[in-house]
């Protein structure tokens, strides 16, 4: 064993030994509710959202987590939430299912949250897709290959399903 190795073990069982170490002061749980109350009072934050940010910050995960409990228990925070105001704000600036999906997923919401969010009739989300496209590209209709090529790229890059933009670009809008 180096020398290294010797004082990374000696730490850790000083912490051991130390019962500061392992339970946070009421202060950095107060800190951390803080910080976690500011976040909030911003926009709706998954809790793993919320505990990427507060551990990005240095606080104690012992104190993330009973905070966390804390105001999941008192509705302060909620997946639920969370997951039905960021698919109402993105699709309404014009993003599809599948990017939708792929968003709520990286702020840490579980799929049954999700799916029933996104389960809206496919002529929704056509209309939907409608509205995009008339809104970058006009009404007149592609007019040649790699016109459509751009229409079909930008769509899909908006999250919509690809027999959805090959419908659209079909003109097959029944």
């Amino acid at each position: 064993m180096g020398v290294g190795e010797a004082m990374k073990e000696e730490a850790l069982e000083d912490a051991m030994e130390d019962p500061s170490a392992q339970c946070p002061s009421v202060a950095e749980e107060n800190a951390v509710r803080e910080r976690a109350l500011r976040l909030l009072a911003s926009r709706e934050h998954s809790r793993l959202e919320l505990e990427r940010k507060l551990r990005a910050k240095g606080h104690h995960l012992a104190a993330i987590a009973r905070v966390l409990d804390e105001l999941s228990a008192t509705d302060l925070v909620s997946n639920q939430r969370t997951a039905e105001a960021l698919a109402a704000a993105r699709s309404a600036k014009g993003y599809g299912p599948l990017r939708l999906r792929q968003e709520l997923r990286q702020r840490g919401l579980e799929e049954e949250l999700i799916a029933p969010l996104l389960e809206r009739d496919r002529g929704d989300w056509l209309d939907l897709l409608v509205r995009v496209a008339e809104k970058k590209f006009g009404s007149a209709p592609a007019s040649d290959p790699k016109d459509l090529a751009r229409r079909a790229r930008f769509l899909e890059y908006r999250g919509f399903p690809p027999e959805l933009v090959r419908r659209y670009l079909r003109g097959d809008l029944e």
